[in-house]
């Protein structure tokens, strides 16, 4: 007798479950756009609301992530430029300035005006609309 009553509480359980997943499947639907051809103004209009409550909802958490980050990114510049002036202090700022020694400065202009190291650099140059650019590439 107990074991049919529970059996039975069950299946009412497992029933209503049912139809609260159908119900909730449909409204998600609806939520979705999908089955409105049956729906009242009323219910649109409660849809209507619903979603842009939630439109609000997930533009306030847009822009508070796009302030996290930018303060992130903030912090890291922050961090960069101090690294940036520290590294240039250890570096002797004349060392960069100084002239170089004129036998340098001989050797490096009879290297490029003696070299044979040419660099040949060839180019596509088109002028026209993209859809040509397959059919009819102009070399320049």
């Amino acid at each position: 007798m107990f074991f049919n009553n529970n059996l039975q509480q069950l299946k009412s359980e497992t029933d209503s479950m049912a139809k609260k997943i159908e119900a909730l499947e449909a409204y998600k639907r609806k939520l979705l756009g999908q089955d409105l051809g049956l729906c009242s103004i009323e219910e649109l209009q409660e849809i209507d609301r619903k979603l842009e409550t939630s439109l609000k909802n997930i533009r306030a958490r847009k822009v508070q992530l796009f302030k996290e980050q930018l303060e992130q990114l903030k912090e890291k510049e922050r961090l960069l430029l101090e690294e940036n002036a520290r590294l240039s202090t250890k570096l002797a700022p004349t060392t960069w300035l100084q002239p170089r020694p004129r036998q340098q400065k001989e050797a490096l202009i009879n290297f490029n005006l003696n070299s044979d190291h040419r660099s040949d650099v060839e180019t596509e140059l088109f002028i026209g609309l993209p859809d040509n650019r397959r059919n009819e590439p102009a070399l320049i």
